[in-house]
């Protein structure tokens, strides 16, 4: 082989003197050692990291779904348990209405059988006392009255003994007899088992009215109780305008003359309170802007005006009549005694 061939060889390998070769190798095998140590220590502590984030992910994720399974549970429980409560809930339902339809019925015929024994109870007791003697009228007593004997008021009334005492209306019998005119009220009572007992409030006789040849009585709120020829101890009053064909028995004045009756009536009240009402033999009503009374045993007529200021009117007449006792004459008070009237007395000539 020639030196030239050897050239190119060596060339082609790179041949080195071993012994350089050998030490240049160590040193980089054991940087490459070194490194490799160096990164697989490096990976293994990353390799470590990783798995333990892994676990960590996995042990959380784990607790998650065993949490999330626990409330899937719970809330498929207590669905459930609602659902059972209510169905409880609607059987329950349904038993109460059951309950209440029971109660209703049986409710309902308690009801009936009650008002059915009332009823038997009442038209057996109703028919009994009906027919039954014992409740027959036996006597009949009145009360209360002085003006209209018992006799009448019981004929008024139509009751007769013997008579069964369910057999009549208490309202109607009232009426019958306040179709007396001295009768303004009547009760009737049953007083059981036979005996009826009728209590009235009679009208009294306050005025009369001369009436033709006669006169009407009248109480004070205007009724007329009665026509007859006798002339009582009663006040008469003068100038009615009521017409004569209204002068019956129960009936009213005019309201014209009730109107001056109620004037009357306060002339009266004022004759009393200073004692002179006794002496009040008529009151005359003709004009009710001059009333005017006359006393017979003073032998005297008053005239009081419009009936305004009687109180005071009345203190005058009786302080007159004082002065002159036993002189027939006219006192006058019939102005206004707050504007400087003064009352007098003329003698008749």
């Amino acid at each position: 082989m020639t030196n030239k061939e050897k050239e190119k060889i060596n060339d082609l390998y790179h041949i080195e003197p071993i012994k350089e070769e050998t030490q240049e190798t160590k040193e980089i095998q054991k940087e490459d050692i070194k490194m490799q140590k160096e990164e697989t220590k490096y990976q293994k502590k990353k390799r470590k990291e990783r798995e333990k984030r892994i676990k960590q992910k996995q042990k959380k994720e784990k607790t998650e779904n065993e949490k999330f399974d626990f409330e899937t549970e719970t809330v498929i429980g207590m669905a459930q348990k609602n659902k059972r409560k209510q169905e409880l809930e609607k059987v329950k339902k349904i038993e109460d209405k059951n309950e209440r339809r029971r109660k209703k019925r049986i409710k309902r015929i308690k009801r009936i059988i009650k008002w059915t024994s009332i009823i038997v109870i009442i038209a057996g007791g109703t028919t009994f006392a009906m027919i039954s003697p014992i409740f027959n009228i036996q006597d009949i007593k009145v009360l209360e009255n002085s003006e209209v004997s018992a006799d009448t008021i019981i004929s008024l009334s139509g009751l007769s003994k013997g008579q069964n005492i369910f057999r009549f209306l208490s309202s109607n019998v009232e009426e019958q007899i306040k179709q007396e005119p001295y009768i303004q009220s009547a009760e009737v009572k049953r007083i059981f088992p036979n005996q009826i007992q009728i209590t009235v409030e009679e009208r009294k006789r306050d005025f009369s009215v001369e009436f033709l040849n006669g006169y009407a009585y009248i109480n004070n709120q205007g009724y007329i109780l009665e026509i007859s020829n006798d002339k009582l101890n009663l006040p008469v009053i003068q100038g009615a305008s009521t017409n004569e064909e209204q002068f019956v028995p129960g009936n009213r004045l005019n309201e014209e003359d009730l109107e001056r009756l109620e004037v009357a009536i306060q002339i009266m009240s004022a004759c009393k309170s200073c004692g002179l009402d006794s002496k009040v033999t008529s009151i005359d009503i003709t004009d009710k802007n001059d009333y005017s009374i006359y006393m017979e045993s003073e032998k005297k007529t008053i005239y009081l005006g419009d009936g305004s200021n009687l109180g005071d009117k009345m203190l005058w007449v009786q302080a007159i009549l004082a002065d002159n006792e036993g002189i027939e004459g006219e006192i006058y008070v019939d102005g206004d005694l707050t504007d400087n009237f003064k009352p007098r007395f003329r003698q008749k000539v």
